[in-house]
């Protein structure tokens, strides 16, 4: 899949939404990728699944590891195209930890998985869950990259699109300084 055909897809499910967003990250912005509208097909979602199988075969993953809530269906989809577990780490008390029996074995190749990186948050904090039980980090990927190129994270990263959509601090934000009501948009809403 091209970085076209990816953005034609999410154009097509009406997942390239514009307005008034709040980001995972506290950021506002005018633009927002829903994954979900795109992930709801199981065939866009295998696809999708397939194609980051594709650009992270040869780093030898074993498992892989996505954060819930919007991780976990292409988490699953790169998994199921490698041949390999995928695991989904949640929020217990605000932080993100493995439950529901799911473990990693020390010295466990490990990708990341995430549907949106913006800030890398929610991957950094998936990529210590993991170095906490011991297994080694690999790499991570997405489907869309809209960190600008500044997410920060220090093992080798891929997406299916990098894309450039303004972001602001709520307190720097020309929409919300134009009276534009923020919607929240996506699954975490802390």
């Amino acid at each position: 899949m091209t970085s076209e055909a990816v953005l034609d897809l999410f154009r097509r499910v009406g997942a390239l939404l514009e307005g008034h967003f709040r980001l995972t990250s506290g950021r506002h912005s005018s633009g927002y990728l829903q994954c979900a509208l795109v992930l709801q097909h199981p065939g866009e979602a295998e696809r999708c699944g397939e194609a980051i199988a594709d650009m992270v075969r040869g780093l030898g993953a074993q498992v892989v590891l996505s954060p819930a809530l919007g991780g976990i269906v292409i988490g699953q989809e790169v998994g199921r195209a490698l041949g390999i577990r995928a695991l989904f780490a949640e929020r217990q008390d605000g932080a993100l930890t493995l439950r529901r029996g799911f473990a990693l074995s020390p010295g466990e190749r490990v990708l990341v998985v995430e549907d949106v990186v913006t800030t890398g948050g929610s991957t950094r904090e998936t990529i210590e869950v993991a170095r906490a039980a011991g297994a080694q980090v690999v790499g991570s990927a997405s489907i869309i990259d809209r960190s600008g190129g500044h997410q920060q994270l220090d093992v080798p990263y891929h997406a299916l699109v990098a894309i450039s959509l303004p972001t602001y601090q709520p307190e720097a934000c020309p929409l919300c300084a134009a009276g534009q009501p923020v919607v929240k948009p996506g699954s975490r809403t802390t």
